[in-house]
C-alpha cells in the first residue's frame, strides 16, 4: 500500500533543515508570491518571477536560473520527489487551501517557485555563423508570445527578440503557454531600433512577414543568416521594419480571411527555414 502523502518527506537538496509550514493567506510570503504573479511592476522591483509546475521549474533550473523560494503542498505533491535546490533556497510547506490561493492554474503538481530574474541583452547572444532568429514587434498577448516560443524551441531557433514589448517576458501566462520554452530559447527584449542595428551589424538578413509588396515565403532563401520578423495580427509591422527589410515574405491565404494567428504564422515560416536548411 502507498504511504500517505502526509508522511512524504521530499529531498530538498542543499542541506535544508526543518521546513516551515504556511497555513495563512495573510502570511507576507504568500502575499508577495501573489503580487509577483499579478503585477509586472512587482516583478521588476523585486527582480523575481513566478514559475509553477515540475516541468517548467525543471527547464528553468536547467537553464541556470537561481531559485529564491520554493513552496510545495505535500497533499498534492504526493510521492513525487522535489528537484534538488541550492542550499540558500528558502523552502516552505503550504496547506492545500493556501496552495489553491497561490497557484495561478490547476494541475501544477503541488510546487511553486520564486526565481531570480535574468536580464539577457543583445550583447549576451552567442550566435552560430548562420543563425535563425525570430523577431516579434509589439505582440501584446502573452499566450501568443508563449506559443511562438514553443515553435521557436521546436525549430531550434538561435534567439527570439521581442521588440517594444507590451508584456514582460516573465508574465505567468507567457511562461505557462510556452511550457517552459522561455527558458530553453535565448529571449531578449529591446527596442526595434536596437534590434535593426544589431541585425545589420551582424549581417543577418531581415525577412518581414507582410501581405503587401511581398513574395511567397517558400521562394525566399532562408539558409543564410536570417531573422524572420512578425508584427501584431491587427496592425502588422511598423514602417521602420518594412523599410529595414531585405525581403518581404507572405503566406498564401486561399480563403476569405487575410491573416493567421501570429503563432501559427511563425511556426509555418520557421519550419520552412528548417526545411531549407536540411534539418
Amino acid at each position: 500500500m502507498n504511504k500517505s502523502p502526509h508522511h512524504h518527506s521530499p529531498s530538498l537538496g542543499g542541506g535544508q533543515g526543518e521546513v516551515s509550514f504556511l497555513s495563512s493567506f495573510q502570511n507576507p510570503k504568500v502575499k508577495q508570491f501573489i503580487a509577483l504573479q499579478q503585477k509586472s511592476s512587482e516583478r521588476r522591483k523585486e527582480r523575481l518571477f513566478v514559475v509553477e509546475g515540475l516541468r517548467e521549474i525543471g527547464h528553468c533550473l536547467d537553464a541556470g536560473y537561481q531559485p529564491h523560494t520554493i513552496f510545495y503542498c505535500p497533499e498534492i505533491l504526493g510521492e513525487t520527489p522535489l528537484p534538488t535546490f541550492p542550499g540558500e533556497t528558502n523552502v516552505y510547506k503550504v496547506s492545500p487551501s493556501v496552495y489553491a490561493k497561490m497557484a495561478y492554474r490547476e494541475s501544477t503538481e503541488g510546487i511553486l517557485a520564486e526565481i531570480h530574474a535574468k536580464q539577457i541583452t543583445l550583447d549576451d547572444l552567442r550566435l552560430p555563423p548562420q543563425p535563425l532568429i525570430m523577431v516579434l514587434e509589439k505582440v501584446e498577448k502573452p499566450g501568443n508570445l508563449g506559443a511562438v516560443l514553443r515553435s521557436a524551441d521546436a525549430a531550434h531557433v538561435d534567439a527570439v527578440i521581442v521588440c517594444d514589448p507590451l508584456t514582460d517576458l516573465y508574465n505567468p501566462n507567457l511562461i505557462r503557454s510556452s511550457i517552459g520554452a522561455i527558458f530553453t530559447v535565448p529571449c531578449v527584449a529591446c527596442s526595434s531600433e536596437e534590434c535593426i542595428a544589431f541585425l545589420k551589424q551582424n549581417g543577418i538578413a531581415i525577412l518581414t512577414a507582410q501581405l503587401q509588396d511581398s513574395n511567397l515565403y517558400y521562394d525566399t532563401d532562408m539558409r543564410r543568416a536570417t531573422a524572420i520578423v512578425m508584427g501584431t495580427e491587427s496592425t502588422g509591422l511598423t514602417q521602420q521594419w518594412r523599410q529595414a527589410a531585405d525581403a518581404h515574405i507572405r503566406i498564401p491565404m486561399l480563403g476569405r480571411l487575410d491573416s493567421l494567428n501570429v503563432s501559427v504564422s511563425a511556426a509555418i515560416l520557421l519550419f520552412e527555414a528548417v526545411r531549407q536548411r536540411g534539418a
